[in-house]
């Protein structure tokens, strides 16, 4: 078998092969939507294998969470979209003979490295841009079906001219989950997916899980009614419709189309393709009447990545929406409820991960409006703002990131968001499930109640012009005392109290060098 990734083929072989040896396996996860479907692909993988294990969700991989692993009585732990930066402390219990590790990661290893460590970072592909978590896990997954098949064959138990494999035996119907989380990790860039999640993409179309086409790039094609998808389609501002409800109505209203059935608009993903096409140019010919860049107006069209056998209308048919679903359940610390919607529970799960995600949305809204009426604070080469305790310290960096735009927050400097560290959610009901990191995988660490959390976000523009902001939180946290990391269009880190002007100075430096 060739291996979506041929790079990491070799590695993923061996790492398919120590899990087969396990008697059982412990499967530690992040718990953003990358990490949910990591996971999910994973806990997948492993059943099929006939490989018994057991899944616990980590809050963030800190030391304290690392020895509450070696605690256990597993001798074999999978890391799936974290551990690679951990690996310092890892390896510490991995020598005292506690367990033996297998990561499947994309994030920045640290310089100690392991004998089963899949990271497309150790064989030259950009973990930010080109191959998440998911996919990570994606790689070992198909691996693991590979040589769990080959095993079985050689044991006797499957016979020799066994009939071509189908997605679900040689895994690739979990390509699906992979490209979710992708998208979730914000790696389409330029509206598409790139590099080793291209090729993912590509076995998703081949096995029937995934189809994609040219659309409008914007989110809430399933689920919004059409004016209130105009509405708040403000990647790109288009006067007029953006952020105004009424503005969205007289557009619609003066196209000659039926948009509204039995009294309620009709949403994107009813429309037929000739319906589609006339109101996208309707939205070009408003946009260039009123002076929107052409670059801009390329960024309304993109790549849709569309789940087939989910039912249209659905959260779950757009892997957009989907990981937006996926990172709710994170967020309001019931991880246990994005992974059942992700291995197919379509009833409970679903429902209170619909619920969440509602209640999502409203502290999302509800975050930008403060920001924008409060105002930034602007430094030569970043921007930045202190929600103390008034946002939530899981969403402080996805309202960050959605402000970036609006009145007096500039697109053209990153954004730094300071909030309250919450108290160790291991108290709390549910709580194993908690989430401080987001979808980007960015860095915390559990507080004692003297730090604060830092969440980082630029464009990927800027990354264009060299902006590594995982690179910029973690030398300027480790500089006053703290840690950060993540990717380079967003990341975090955590920073003692008292010590916030130090840490943006030195920040600021360091973006200034890069963008220079």
């Amino acid at each position: 078998m060739t291996g979506p990734v041929p790079a990491l083929e070799d590695r993923a072989v061996a790492c398919a092969n120590r899990l087969l040896e396990a008697d059982r396996v412990l499967l530690a996860s992040h718990i953003d939507a990358d990490g949910l479907t990591s996971a999910a692909v994973a806990a997948q993988a492993l059943e099929r294998a006939e490989i018994q294990f057991e899944t616990v969700f980590e809050k963030q991989l800190d030391e304290a969470a690392i020895a509450r692993i070696a605690a256990t009585e597993y001798d074999t732990v999978l890391f799936t979209d974290f551990g690679s930066g951990q690996l310092d402390d890892i390896g510490e219990h991995e020598d005292d003979g506690a367990f033996t590790p297998v990561i499947a990661d994309h994030h920045q290893p640290a310089d100690r490295d392991t004998e089963y460590h899949l990271n497309p970072l150790l064989f030259g592909i950009n973990g930010a841009s080109e191959l998440s978590g998911a996919g990570a896990s994606y790689v070992l997954a198909r691996a693991l079906a590979d040589v769990s098949s080959t095993a079985a064959t050689d044991g006797g138990t499957k016979p020799a001219d066994d009939p071509a494999t189908t997605p679900r035996t040689d895994n690739r119907d979990l390509a699906a989950l992979a490209v979710v989380g992708a998208v979730g990790d914000m790696q389409a860039s330029g509206g598409e997916l790139h590099g080793a999640n291209a090729k993912i993409v590509e076995e998703g179309v081949d096995a029937g899980v995934l189809e994609t086409g040219t659309d409008l790039a914007l989110y809430g094609k399933q689920t919004r009614p059409l004016p209130k998808l105009l509405e708040y389609a403000t990647d790109v501002q288009i006067p007029g419709i953006s952020n105004s409800e009424r503005g969205a109505l007289r557009f619609l209203d003066g196209l000659d189309l039926e948009l509204k059935r039995d009294g309620e608009w009709r949403r994107w993903s009813g429309l037929s393709g000739d319906e589609k096409q006339t109101i996208a140019s309707a939205l070009v010919q408003r946009a260039v009447s009123k002076g929107v860049p052409a670059s801009k107006i390329d960024q309304l069209v993109g790549t849709a990545y569309v789940l087939p056998e989910e039912p249209v209308g659905t959260e779950l048919r757009d892997a957009s929406e989907f990981s937006t679903l996926l990172n709710a359940t994170a967020r309001y610390e019931r991880a246990d409820v994005g992974l059942g919607v992700c291995l197919g529970d379509r009833d409970g799960a679903l429902e209170r991960a619909r619920k969440l995600l509602r209640d999502h949305r409203r502290n999302l809204s509800n975050g930008i409006d403060l920001v924008t009426e409060k105002g930034v604070t602007h430094e030569e080469n970043l921007q930045w703002f202190d929600a103390g305790d008034e946002i939530r310290e899981t969403i402080v960096g996805i309202v960050a990131g959605m402000a970036m735009g609006n009145q007096g927050i500039s697109r053209s400097k990153p954004i730094l968001a300071f909030a309250e560290k919450s108290a160790d959610p291991r108290s709390a009901e549910n709580s194993a499930d908690a989430q401080s990191a987001d979808q980007t995988g960015e860095a915390a660490t559990e507080t004692d109640g003297g730090e604060l959390k830092v969440s980082a976000r630029g464009t990927h523009a800027l990354v264009r012009q060299g902006l590594d902001l995982s690179v910029v939180v973690g030398e300027a946290a480790r500089a006053v005392g703290g840690d950060g990391g993540g990717h380079d269009v967003a990341a975090g880190a955590t920073v003692p109290k008292g010590e916030e002007a130090e840490f943006l100075e030195r920040a600021d430096e360091i973006v200034g060098e890069q963008l220079a």
